[in-house]
């Protein structure tokens, strides 16, 4: 008799990173999952890939000859309908890899990507499996923001049948969900930062001591007078230490825009952003984060490194505290972060938690695995 086949359907480079420990601990089992990949991210795929040691995608759900970043909300719809076109084009090919044996096919999904919606909805109703969704449960209680983020969460978490939520929290958020729900204690990406954390810093001519900002989401980039506060905020901060901001090609489209790429110089730094097992030691090495992104500033807070999370909400509000503050995009609240955050070093969780080896234990136990 076969094995029962587990098929990943992630689109980012966030989602592989946060999924390669649970890819892993399967295959330690003796099985091979597969990779569906919707393409959202393309242009830093293979990199990821070969750091964290996972395989080139089995199927790409957007032809890899058509594939392209995901850059603006525009190109969604088109990017939906290559998707959808494609795994409706494939299902017997797809099904047929799902269902080696006689057990229920399974599917995983991670996070709140556009990719978690449109994988739950093609595991369940085109591929008649059971779907899972790791990072389940996170809520910022309010659908407008972070837009599209908890559109996303809310429409997977009707469709999956077993939730792997990363803290009491998020379990509670589910209590009303239909189908399994498991306790992982902390979120996947400690795990991948154990892969990452130690390896050697590739930077040139880094300052002894910095700060690190990272600001790209399309709420904050979009709206240019918070956009230019923020920058103009970090710009003045970097006159008392230097401060690298790490800056993606649609935000350095927007900065010369804006016209504001006179704000950077030898304090106030530009950087290309970085592949993760490059950025994560430069991270640990920081004083002190500013970002926008909830899977750093998840990260910030396992390291117990002073972060500023430069959003109106967040759907993660237990990272928050002494350590990890929300500053509500108000640009006084990011100042006063900046003014204290050498009062804000907290306690290192990293040793603490195993949340891929829980996830990969209750799928052995419900027979997947």
């Amino acid at each position: 008799m076969g094995l029962t086949v587990i098929s990943f359907i992630l689109g980012t480079t966030a989602e592989l990173i946060k999924i390669a420990p649970v890819y892993h601990g399967i295959a330690e089992r003796g099985m091979r999952p597969k990779i569906w990949f919707t393409a959202q991210h393309v242009d830093e795929v293979a990199d990821v890939l070969a750091d964290l040691k996972l395989p080139a995608p089995d199927v790409w759900l957007v032809p890899e000859e058509k594939a392209h970043n995901l850059e603006s909300p525009a190109q969604v719809p088109g990017w939906a309908a290559q998707v959808l076109r494609t795994a409706w084009g494939r299902r017997h090919e797809l099904r047929a890899a799902l269902n080696e044996d006689g057990r229920p096919p399974l599917v995983l999904v991670h996070g709140d990507t556009f990719t978690t919606p449109y994988g739950s909805l093609i595991g369940k109703r085109i591929l008649k499996a059971r779907v899972g969704h790791v990072e389940a449960g996170a809520r910022s209680g309010s659908i407008m923001s972070p837009l599209p983020e908890e559109l996303n969460r809310k429409i997977a978490a009707k469709i999956v049948d077993m939730h792997f939520a990363p803290s009491a929290r998020e379990v509670n958020n589910l209590r009303h969900a239909r189908g399994v729900v498991v306790d992982t204690e902390a979120n996947t990406a400690i795990d991948a930062m154990r892969l990452a954390i130690n390896q050697p810093l590739d930077v040139p001519n880094l300052p002894e001591k910095f700060g690190l900002a990272t600001l790209h989401r399309f709420e904050l980039v979009s709206r240019a007078d918070k956009y230019r506060e923020a920058l103009e905020i970090l710009r003045e901060q970097s006159r008392q230490m230097p401060i690298l901001y790490m800056a993606g090609a649609p935000e350095r489209e927007k900065i010369r825009a804006l016209g504001l790429d006179n704000l950077f110089d030898d304090k106030f730094i530009a950087q290309p952003k970085m592949r993760y097992l490059k950025f994560l030691p430069l991270v640990a090495r920081a004083e002190y984060v500013v970002t926008d992104s909830g899977g750093l500033s998840a990260e910030c807070y396992y390291l117990g490194l002073p972060c500023a999370v430069h959003r109106e909400r967040t759907e993660t509000p237990q990272h928050l505290g002494e350590t990890v503050v929300l500053t509500e995009m108000r640009g006084d609240k990011l100042q006063n972060f900046l003014d204290t955050y050498q009062n804000r070093r907290g306690e290192s969780w990293m040793d603490k938690y195993h949340p891929s080896e829980i996830i990969v234990n209750s799928l052995a136990q419900l027979g997947y695995c």
